[in-house]
């Protein structure tokens, strides 16, 4: 299940760079950890549900590959968003 749009409105206006920025890094990693942690909720209950496993895992590793690029171009960026959502490393 996708955020409802009201969720990735908000999202979206709290790790924006600028008015119109929509695809920046940070706004990525934000959405997809919102959609990890539904989809972990899920899983709990679903466990045996191993089509959504392999969707999180997908997620998972799209999220850390944004990271990575990210700890790579600005590291001040990096931290910040790492702090913001409370994500480990």
């Amino acid at each position: 299940m996708s955020v409802s749009p009201v969720r990735k409105a908000e999202t979206i206006s709290k790790y924006r760079a600028h008015e119109t920025d929509t695809g920046s890094p940070e706004v990525q990693v934000a959405l997809l950890s919102h959609r990890i942690s539904h989809l972990t909720e899920h899983l709990k209950t679903n466990h045996k549900d191993h089509h959504s496993r392999r969707g999180l895992l997908k997620m998972v590793g799209q999220r850390r590959a944004l990271l990575d690029y990210l700890k790579r171009k600005n590291l001040d960026r990096y931290r910040k968003l790492i702090d913001s959502l409370q994500l480990r490393r």
